[in-house]
């Protein structure tokens, strides 16, 4: 069963796309795993829709508040990531967000990420890098460094839509996430984060452009409001995520190279 499921065909096609020595991908390669992560549902990953919130805001819990004493308010809950996957070319995953939730403006160096919106709605709010590099310091007592970023994409998505593809340089390299409804994401990072490889996330502070220039100033023709200035910070105290159990079809272990994958 699981040689036939649609999870298995995305893992095998991400290691004929992916590979350690080259993990750049033709524009074909891309469209072809985009067209296939298209086709998975919710089902096919062990995932409910019916998990969406109520209005009483207790959709992981007890819709009755009278029903539980453990209960917890849906916009309290972590974030959480199921792991399916990971490979030196390559790690698949689920995160799952519940409503109001936030996975704040974080950055994918040297990565291309396809991302699928599984079930629900959320907004997002993505940037690349302005090259050459453009940075200023704020000259202020508690100077900060910022560097120039321009809009890529500032708009609310839902289930279903087409999975997007961003790339090291393009496409929303840098982004944030806001649940509108519960949702949840299946991502493809390539590859992944490494702190080895110099491949580590980090989480950045957007300011409006007229915060430390114009374009005028700058002799750029287009609209202030198409870049914003990041600052690069700490990870947000308030951000927590935790690890959840994958219980859809498995990736087939003895299809991966030994000692090259973990699987769930």
């Amino acid at each position: 069963m699981a040689k036939g499921s649609l999870i298995q065909a995305l893992y095998e096609l991400c290691k004929k796309t992916f590979n350690p020595s080259c993990v750049s991908a033709s524009s074909l390669s891309i469209q072809k795993l985009c067209s296939l992560m298209d086709k998975i549902s919710p089902e096919d990953l062990g995932l409910k829709e019916n998990v969406l919130d109520d209005e009483s805001g207790y959709g992981f819990f007890e819709s009755n508040p009278f029903k539980s004493s453990t209960r917890a308010a849906r916009w309290a809950q972590p974030i959480t990531y199921l792991h399916i996957c990971e490979c030196d070319s390559f790690t698949i995953g689920i995160f799952c967000l519940p409503t109001s939730s936030m996975i704040p403006l974080h950055d994918h160096p040297g990565m291309t990420v396809l991302s699928k919106i599984l079930y629900g709605s959320m907004h997002v709010k993505a940037y690349d890098w302005m090259e050459p590099p453009c940075i200023m310091k704020s000259g202020q007592p508690n100077e900060i460094s910022v560097r120039l970023a321009k809009f890529q994409a500032d708009t609310v998505l839902m289930a279903p839509c087409p999975t997007r593809a961003l790339y090291p340089k393009s496409g929303g390299n840098l982004h944030c996430f806001t649940a509108a409804t519960s949702v949840a994401v299946l991502d493809v990072l390539a590859p992944p984060y490494s702190e080895v490889a110099g491949r580590h996330c980090t989480y950045y502070h957007d300011y409006p452009f007229s915060s430390f220039s114009t374009a005028r100033e700058l002799g750029m023709k287009e609209r202030d409001e198409e870049y914003a200035w990041l600052e690069a910070i700490a990870a947000p105290d308030d951000f927590y995520m935790r690890s959840g159990d994958y219980t859809g079809p498995p990736v087939k272990e003895e299809l991966c190279i030994p000692g090259s994958c973990t699987i769930a």
